[in-house]
C-alpha cells in the first residue's frame, strides 16, 4: 500500500490533463485488483450510451478505447442501480448483459465517478475473463480513484468555463454593442499592430474614415430606431466589402474607420490600392432601410477620408490625417450639392 500511495502522489503531482491522471491510475488499479482490464467510461444519459474513454488491457480481454454500448445493457448500469460494486460471477448476477457476454467478462468491479452535485460523470472499472478473488482493499482504492478523477474532471470543466467566460468578456470589451463591429479599443489595438508591422517592413497603412452625412437629421425626422437601423445596415455592408487584412470598426457615433496594410509609400501600386478601397467604401455606404411605417429610406452614401501613413506615424496622428481627409471630402460633397 505504501508503494501505491507513493505512485499516487507522483501521479497527482505530474498530471496536467485528465489523461495524465487517469492512465497511471488504471495501471495502479490493475496492480491492486490483478484483473486483466481497467478502464474509465463516460455516460451520455441523453443518448443512453456508455463510452470507454481510457483503457488498460494486459492479457486476453480487450476493452477497446472508443467503444460505445447501450447504457441500459451495461454492467455499470446494473451495478449502479443495485448499489453493488463487484462480483466474481457476472454470469450468475447479470447474465442478461449482452455487452458483458460479448466482452467475455466474468469478474467485474466498478465505482461511479461523481461530480460534487452528485451527478454521475462515468464509471471506473476493472474486469477479467476469468473468475478471480478480489483483494480486500479493492473497493476502498476504487472509490478513492473515482473521487480523484471526479475532482479532476470538475476542475477541468471549471477551467474551461472560466476560459469561455474570459473569452466572452474580452469579446464584449472589444465589440460595439449596437453594430457588433470591433469598437474603438479594438481598432486602436489593430492599428498599433499594423503600424508596428509597417515600421518593420517599410510598407504603409491605409486608414479610412467613413462619416454619415445627415445622420442627425435622420434621427430627428424618423427617430433613433431608424438611425440605429441605418448604422447596423451600414456596418454590415462595410463588413461585407472588406478584403483580407482589412478591419472595420465603429469609432463612435456615426463614424466608422477601416484600416488595412498598404504598399510602400513610393510603390506604384499604392494609388491603385487607395482608389480600390475608396470605391468599395463609397459603394458600401450607399444603402436602404425600412422605416417604422414600412416606407423605404434611401441613404445616398457617406463622406470618406482616406490616407496612407508610414509605420512611424502615431495612432493619434493617423486618425487625425484620416479625419481631415474625411472633412475635406464632406466639404467637397456639400459644394457639389449646392452648385448651380
Amino acid at each position: 500500500m505504501d508503494n501505491l500511495l507513493t505512485s499516487l502522489s507522483q501521479s497527482l503531482k505530474l498530471a496536467k490533463s485528465q489523461e495524465d491522471l487517469v492512465r497511471p491510475l488504471l495501471e495502479m488499479l490493475g496492480q491492486v485488483t490483478r484483473l486483466e482490464s481497467t478502464y474509465l467510461t463516460t455516460i451520455d444519459f441523453e443518448q443512453a450510451l456508455q463510452h470507454v474513454l481510457y483503457a488498460r488491457n494486459t492479457q486476453q480481454m480487450q476493452i477497446p478505447e472508443g467503444l460505445s454500448v447501450p447504457w441500459n445493457d451495461t454492467l455499470c448500469q446494473r451495478a449502479l442501480a443495485e448499489g453493488r460494486m463487484c462480483t466474481s460471477n457476472v454470469q450468475e448476477h447479470w447474465g442478461d448483459s449482452q455487452a458483458a457476454q460479448a466482452l467475455g467478462i466474468r469478474t467485474y468491479v466498478s465505482a461511479p465517478v461523481r461530480m460534487s452535485d452528485g451527478s454521475v460523470y462515468g464509471t471506473l472499472c476493472a474486469a477479467s475473463a476469468s473468475d478471480a478473488t478480489l483483494p480486500s482493499e479493492t473497493e476502498v482504492v476504487l472509490q478513492l480513484f473515482a473521487q480523484l478523477i471526479g475532482h479532476h474532471v470538475e476542475r477541468e470543466q471549471l477551467l474551461e468555463l472560466l476560459k469561455e467566460r474570459n473569452s466572452m468578456l474580452t469579446h464584449l470589451a472589444l465589440t460595439d454593442s449596437l453594430t457588433q463591429l470591433p469598437n474603438r479599443t479594438a481598432l486602436i489595438n489593430e492599428l498599433q499592430r499594423l503600424l508596428a508591422r509597417a515600421q518593420r517592413s517599410g510598407e504603409s497603412v491605409l486608414v479610412a474614415f467613413v462619416d454619415l452625412d445627415g445622420f442627425k437629421q435622420i434621427n430627428d425626422e424618423h427617430g433613433h430606431a431608424a438611425g440605429d437601423r441605418l448604422l447596423c445596415q451600414l456596418a454590415q455592408r462595410l463588413q461585407h466589402s472588406l478584403r483580407g487584412g482589412d478591419m472595420v470598426a465603429r469609432m463612435g457615433g456615426d463614424e466608422f474607420v477601416v484600416v488595412t496594410p498598404g504598399p510602400a509609400p513610393f510603390d506604384e501600386g499604392l494609388k491603385h490600392a487607395l482608389t480600390a478601397l475608396e470605391t468599395r467604401l463609397r459603394q458600401a455606404s450607399a444603402c436602404e432601410i425600412t422605416l417604422d411605417d414600412g416606407q423605404p429610406l434611401h441613404y445616398p452614401g457617406a463622406s470618406v477620408g482616406l490616407v496612407h501613413v508610414s509605420g512611424f506615424t502615431s495612432v493619434d496622428e493617423a486618425f487625425h490625417q484620416a479625419d481631415m481627409a474625411m472633412y475635406a471630402d464632406k466639404e467637397r460633397r456639400r459644394a457639389l450639392s449646392i452648385a448651380p
